[in-house]
């Protein structure tokens, strides 16, 4: 029997896997990449496809002039029953073959590290994948399940998100505490309350420990698309007329823009009937150069480009009061400063879900919040100002914790072999 065992963790934003050798009761490395992927377009006919994963996706994508096929965010179509195939250079692609080619990455970097094959695995999952379709939540794991099998995995688990997080937290304190861990990722905000303590490490079954589970399919993710909304989109035609009849003027339809603000959108976007769709309004709008941006943006593929300058406006400002969102290519021109205050106001709406949330499993616990002693915060979006501000409000007189951010989740689930005992 190996002494290995993985935890994968296959997140929104970035995927990571942690090594733990059962020998030495640790984990001895965590390999964590952007979860990417990217399809040149020249490709040999009659043989298999091509791609890149992670760092090397978005350097090989830049290096050929941004051409091929550039995905990012797969996790969020997981959920989705509408959602049966893409296709790539004319390969018909499943969702579990996109999701396997990003976990073929990690066990690959993992096996060389170890200098074996380890097929054995916890995976780790949201609260909820659809908080509100129980049929959609298990499609998603399903599909999941499903690429950790084309992957090579085969024997797993599936864990918690949250959970995971906790017994990453339990491997530093010194003393019994009961801990609240938010996990906030590009796409999912999970909460979890549950009972740690310095001795459980060696204990099999931690069901007694777990309090209470909630979550919500919400994230950074969303954050950036309501920020393409309000300082994106108009540079690109949102709010122009056009010319739908002699003396008769028509705003741009709406949908066009709500494709370019989520990026599971954007990936699917660019096609002929869009592009000739786009060039209408273009011609019936006197050729407006902000609709010239929106056809620049998809014939060119920029989508990328852009949100990563979104993202590196959100970082900046969870340090700083003030960020400009620039960008500058192809004759598009986008200068916008933001205050802390702008960018609140920008994502007040899918902020107040995650304190609903929040307020629901704050209700749901009960007594069991009167002895909280600690709040575990994880996740890159843990680290945006105004949602570690939603908990300084709501929890003024408990402490709050981080560490780890993009790969607490990874190590807690690699440490949670007691699944297979269960």
């Amino acid at each position: 029997m190996s002494r290995y065992l993985y935890g994968i963790d296959f997140g929104t934003t970035n995927s990571a896997i942690s090594i733990y050798d059962s020998e030495q009761d640790a984990i001895v490395q965590t390999i964590s990449v952007p979860s990417i992927l990217y399809f040149p377009s020249k490709q040999e006919a009659g043989k298999p496809l091509i791609s890149f994963v992670g760092h090397e996706a978005i350097e090989q994508y830049l290096a050929d002039g941004m051409s091929g096929r550039f995905m990012k965010s797969i996790k969020r179509v997981l959920p989705i029953s509408s959602f049966t195939h893409t296709h790539v250079l004319n390969k018909k692609m499943t969702a579990p073959d996109l999701v396997a080619l990003i976990l073929i990455h990690l066990k690959a970097k993992a096996d060389a590290f170890i200098g074996q094959e380890c097929t054995k695995a916890i995976i780790g999952r949201p609260v909820f994948f659809d908080e509100n379709n129980p049929e959609r939540d298990q499609l998603a794991q399903k599909r999941l399940a499903q690429a950790a099998e084309l992957a090579g995995i085969t024997e797993y688990k599936f864990q918690y998100e949250p959970i995971a997080a906790a017994f990453t937290y339990e491997r530093d304190i010194l003393h019994n505490e009961r801990v609240l861990v938010a996990d906030l990722g590009g796409g999912t905000t999970d909460f979890t309350l549950m009972n740690l303590s310095p001795k459980a490490k060696g204990i099999l079954n931690r069901e007694q420990d777990i309090l209470k589970t909630s979550g919500i399919y919400i994230g950074g993710d969303a954050f950036d698309s309501s920020f393409m909304w309000e300082r994106g989109t108009p540079h690109f035609g949102r709010g122009l007329l056009y010319q739908s009849m002699p003396g008769k003027h028509l705003e741009v339809p709406l949908p066009l823009f709500h494709n370019i603000t989520t990026w599971e959108k954007m990936n699917f976007f660019n096609s002929n009937r869009i592009r000739n769709e786009i060039e209408g309004f273009y011609f019936f709008s006197n050729k407006h150069p902000k609709l010239k941006n929106l056809l620049t943006l998809i014939e060119n593929n920029l989508g990328y480009q852009v949100f990563r300058q979104i993202e590196q406006t959100k970082i900046a400002l969870s340090i700083a009061d003030e960020a400009t969102f620039q960008f500058n290519r192809l004759g598009i021109e986008i200068d916008e400063p933001s205050t802390l205050p702008d960018y609140e106001t920008i994502i007040a709406r899918d902020l107040k879900k995650i304190a609903d949330c929040l307020d629901g499993f704050v209700a749901e616990s009960g007594e069991h919040l009167n002895s909280l002693d600690t709040i575990f915060l994880t996740g890159g979006t843990s680290m945006v100002r105004p949602v570690k501000a939603l908990f300084e409000h709501k929890f003024p007189s408990v402490k709050l914790q981080s560490g780890d951010n993009f790969i607490s989740v990874a190590k807690g689930l690699a440490y949670s072999g007691y699944l297979f005992h269960g």
